[in-house]
């Protein structure tokens, strides 16, 4: 090569911005030296966030007697899978608050066992990998809650039983809730 095309070489390299870092190159010997730049100040590590405190629906409602939620038998959920046993309603908790969510779940269930439905499907999403910027530990959020929601007191007069939803209906990102049927 040229000096001339050393030099244009020179030029665009320094324009250039990496993909990757690469270690530096050695200076040509047709180039003059630079002096090293002076060394950067140690970042300051970024401080962990705050952990979350867990959300404990609150409790107005005394001890039920009734048999809490089991899952729902695998026939049943086959069959929801396929279509052959239609869902009743269904409800998207996907952006919302734990308190908002909880809220409009208990509210959607009281109204599907008042308008008489069987099965309802609750789509509370899988949550993306560092979702809210509290690392894996905080991935789908909803997806881990609603499950205890509907296992506790305040569910157990509207809930029987509940299971996963087939793929069809979202996976691992929904849920069929069987409701109980209203007395009287």
């Amino acid at each position: 090569m040229s000096k001339d095309d050393i030099r244009l070489w020179s030029a665009v390299k320094k324009t250039a911005k990496p993909l990757r870092r690469a270690p530096p190159e050695p200076p040509s010997p047709d180039e003059p030296a630079e002096p090293p730049a002076p060394p950067k100040a140690a970042a300051k590590p970024k401080p962990a966030p705050p952990a979350l405190p867990a959300y404990r629906p609150p409790t107005s409602q005394p001890r039920s007697t009734l048999p809490s939620p089991t899952p729902l038998d695998r026939r049943t959920v086959n069959r929801l899978t396929r279509g052959l046993i239609a869902v009743d309603a269904r409800i998207d908790l996907h952006g919302l608050t734990q308190v908002a969510a909880h809220r409009r779940l208990y509210d959607f269930l009281e109204e599907a066992q008042a308008a008489g439905a069987r099965v309802v499907l609750v789509i509370t999403g899988k949550g993306k990998p560092g979702e809210g910027g509290y690392g894996e530990y905080e991935r789908g959020v909803l997806r881990r809650a609603v499950p205890e929601w509907l296992h506790s007191a305040a569910f157990q007069p509207i809930v029987t039983g509940f299971s996963e939803a087939g793929r069809r209906h979202g996976g691992a990102g929904a849920i069929y809730v069987r409701i109980r049927r209203r007395k009287g």
